[in-house]
């Protein structure tokens, strides 16, 4: 008997190989993945800016990503969050950080589908041209806005999902979407899947999520790597109770040596 409804997810025309640039720009969600790739050593840059939640904050990263850094992702993840913005009264622009400001400096608007998808497109262009081949997925993150009301957060994510969408079928040679906010909110459809605070997702889910993320991305190499890595990792994180013994001293050895065996066969990984 099955107790989920699983969300397929369609395999894309390409994959991650090892060693590649990775860049991951998007709401606190973006965080949480993008740790996950920084913890196996992928060459990742998460939100180098910050966190951004809307679709125009994102192009900015994006845009000053690629103005100020010597690195050209090959594969990018834009995580969207939210469509509304804070525009700045005096100038007229669209702020990614209100800095703490008072409210009454700002004006809160919710961007339309267009807009959003205006905003990404610009995103996906100025990547093009810096790197014709890259590669970017979009994702929604799953993470509700309370704050709107959770009617208002349904239809910012609504707008979301429609300006994804127009994305990927303007751009199918280079965009795609991952869908996991399908993935929290239909298959891990359970509040054992969220944090104390009923909204974001727990530790678990955001685990569940990066596994079904590398199963559709990853290249047969990069799943390899995985698959040798793991054990070492899980040996580096290891606490003993009796560090002075001559057994943990051997498994020190031992695990010195299985990890300066992946860094001679994965030298291209980013060891430390």
């Amino acid at each position: 008997m099955q107790w989920t409804t699983v969300v397929n997810i369609e395999k894309p025309d390409f994959s991650i190989m090892p060693g590649e640039q990775l860049l991951f720009v998007g709401s606190c969600f973006a965080d949480g993945i993008g740790k996950r790739f920084v913890e196996n050593k992928f060459h990742v840059a998460v939100n180098p800016y910050g966190v951004m939640y809307n679709p125009a904050s994102i192009w900015h990263s994006v845009e000053r990503w690629l103005r100020e850094q010597e690195a050209i992702p090959q594969k990018v993840f834009l995580t969207l969050g939210t469509n509304h913005v804070y525009i700045l009264r005096e100038t007229g622009e669209i702020v990614d950080n209100c800095q703490k400001r008072p409210h009454a400096l700002f004006n809160e608007q919710a961007l339309s589908v267009d807009e959003c998808a205006g905003f990404l497109r610009r995103a996906v262009d100025d990547l093009r041209e810096k790197y014709p081949g890259v590669k970017v997925v979009l994702t929604v993150s799953p993470i509700r806005y309370a704050k709107y009301g959770f009617h208002q957060s349904a239809v910012s994510k609504a707008v979301l999902l429609l300006a994804a969408d127009q994305l990927c079928s303007e751009m199918p040679q280079t965009v795609c979407y991952f869908p996991a906010y399908e993935i929290v909110n239909d298959e891990l459809r359970d509040y054992r899947f969220y944090q104390p605070d009923m909204i974001h997702p727990s530790p678990q889910a955001v685990d569940y999520i990066g596994q079904r993320m590398e199963e559709v991305f990853l290249s047969k190499q990069a799943k390899d790597f995985l698959e040798e890595w793991q054990p070492v990792r899980k040996a580096l994180s290891h606490r003993p109770f009796q560090p002075d013994s001559e057994a943990y001293k051997t498994f020190v050895e031992k695990t010195k040596k299985d990890l300066d065996a992946l860094r001679k066969k994965y030298p291209f990984m980013a060891w430390p």
